[in-house]
């Protein structure tokens, strides 16, 4: 986008430096994988403290087991006290009713999650934050928390996911205008936002690259999980969410049927009807979710990684951070056709079922040096992307001056 189509008016606190401010973040719950929210407030919290809030809910519980004892695990910890995670980052548990179509409802949560976050900056002494959204449903809170700044860091086209609730979309297009800046992490939610704020910007997802660099480290085991499971292993970690195509993974386990295709991830409530195309498929092996920390030794056992997205509206607008993490680790990546991984070196995409599984066997039938491959994402840190943040705030704030 253009410095010249800024809107200039909406940009005058927010410090280029983000040095010695108090940041108030809307995320995912830390407890969590680690996203693309976890790496960034961790390298601003060098700099900054951080009050995390965990998850205000975006769609509707089911009566499924999993949604049940998620409801209770957030009742209970709605009773715990702020608390430090790591050094300059707080964590907040916030109680809110999944329901955003009802005036009613709607006005109930924004008040109580207003008292609530509060109540926590009063706790912290937070004076003037930063207000740094990355959860459309804390739109509710937006300009009401004393913020000299708005933030809203939008990485998914989350009014597409499966349940989404009601009312979000106006929430979250509310937010889109409400915010001095906008940052995006694909160039289709730039497409799709930035008629709703002009100063709109997209920041590519990073990498932890040293974490998962450690996959090419002679010293890393491979977990006896697959150690002995028939080659090639053709491997996947994340969520096994119903925007995974299955299909496409059957297909792929049939077709390599003297190999072995590893899942590694939590099965979300939404994906569990579609999974079950793969019950029978004998060499397809779940493990289950594995810690952070364990996932570069599983990728060190992979010969190749996939990311068998189905093609949608909203994976049509994502920007998945396995892929970068599978190339950190040296490993050959194999996609379905989702247009930010076309940018990426070392990631094979497949412009159909056959392809898909075509540029499987290309990827293992000539494969690239694995510290190249991670060489040639090194530079994809999460360092730079906070530095290409700093340069756009840089940039607006010099724009501004220029027009005074």
């Amino acid at each position: 986008m253009l410095i010249a189509e800024i809107e200039t008016e909406k940009v005058d606190i927010i410090s280029d430096k983000l040095k010695g401010r108090d940041i108030v973040c809307f995320s995912h719950d830390w407890t969590g994988d680690p996203l693309s929210k976890t790496h960034l407030m961790r390298v601003l919290s060098r700099d900054n403290r951080i009050l995390w809030i965990n998850a205000i809910a975006n769609r509707m519980p089911t009566a499924s087991s999993k949604d049940v004892s998620r409801i209770f695990k957030k009742l209970k910890s709605f009773t715990e006290p702020v608390r430090e995670v790591e050094p300059n980052i707080f964590v907040l548990n916030p109680l809110a009713i999944p329901a955003y179509g009802n005036e009613t409802v709607r006005n109930f949560n924004q008040n109580f999650l207003l008292r609530q976050v509060k109540k926590a900056m009063r706790k912290l002494n937070f004076k003037k934050p930063l207000n740094m959204v990355f959860n459309p449903a804390a739109g509710l809170l937006a300009g009401k928390l004393g913020e000299t700044d708005l933030i809203y860091y939008c990485v998914d086209e989350y009014t597409a996911f499966t349940g989404a609730a009601k009312g979000l979309r106006e929430i979250e297009e509310a937010l889109f205008k409400k915010a001095d800046l906008v940052i995006v992490s694909a160039e289709k939610l730039l497409e799709n936002k930035k008629r709703f704020n002009k100063n709109t910007f997209i920041i590519r997802h990073g990498t932890d690259w040293k974490h998962f660099r450690t996959a090419i480290d002679d010293e890393t085991e491979i977990p006896a999980e697959i150690a002995g499971l028939p080659k090639p292993i053709i491997g996947f970690h994340g969520l096994l969410a119903d925007w995974v195509d299955f299909e496409l993974i059957k297909k792929t386990a049939e077709h390599f049927k003297n190999g072995s295709v590893v899942l590694i991830g939590k099965i979300t409530v939404d994906a569990e009807r579609k999974i079950k195309v793969l019950d029978n498929v004998k060499n397809v092996h779940f493990t289950g979710r594995k810690p952070y920390s364990d996932l570069p030794a599983y990728c060190k056992g992979f010969n190749v990684a996939l990311n068998p997205f189905a093609i949608n509206e909203l994976t049509l607008a994502a920007n998945p951070l396995k892929v970068r993490e599978y190339l950190a680790a040296g490993l050959p990546v194999v996609s379905t056709d989702i247009p930010e991984v076309r940018v990426l070196e070392d990631c094979l995409v497949g412009e159909s079922h056959e392809h898909f599984i075509e540029q499987i066997e290309a990827a293992l039938a000539n494969p690239k040096p694995r510290r190249e491959i991670s060489d040639n994402i090194k530079h994809e840190s999460w360092d730079a992307k906070i530095d290409e943040l700093k340069s756009i705030l840089g940039n607006l704030r010099n724009n501004l001056k220029s027009r005074e």
